[in-house]
């Protein structure tokens, strides 16, 4: 039996973390955007990723909602880019968070949002929502 007050070894390490982050992901095509000031929504309902500690599916819906500036994400490409996720062991929260910055770096929108909402595993579902511009 642990005594109170003794710590124990990290369940979840530095590499639990980093894990999936430095993958080589798929570039998201783009094309000339045609007008200004208008908002798109991209639903996918069927996302999946692995959890890099026990290797268990995760599976969620992944939200994209940006105001284009000159370039709007090529849907085929984007929903192809989403499906590299499908086998890769990373943490919802950096699901969420890698997907904004390769939203960001494709399109370069006004703003942009991501939201992971994730079904539950254990009885607990989780809900993770990154923003461009990040607050500083």
């Amino acid at each position: 039996m642990a005594s109170i007050g003794k710590r124990s070894a990290p369940r979840y390490t530095e590499d639990h973390a980093r894990a999936g982050l430095d993958y080589s992901f798929p570039e998201i095509e783009t094309w000339p955007n045609q007008f200004p000031g208008y908002e798109i929504v991209i639903d996918d309902p069927e996302f999946t990723s692995v959890c890099p500690k026990t290797g268990l599916p995760d599976f969620g819906v992944i939200l994209l909602r940006y105001e284009p500036l000159k370039d709007c994400l090529e849907l085929k490409s984007y929903k192809e880019y989403l499906f590299s996720y499908r086998n890769l062991g990373i943490f919802q929260e950096n699901v969420v968070n890698q997907v904004l910055k390769d939203v960001v770096k494709a399109c370069n929108p006004v703003w942009a949002t991501v939201r992971g909402e994730f079904r539950p595993r254990g009885g607990i579902s989780t809900i993770v929502e990154a923003r461009w511009p990040r607050q500083k």
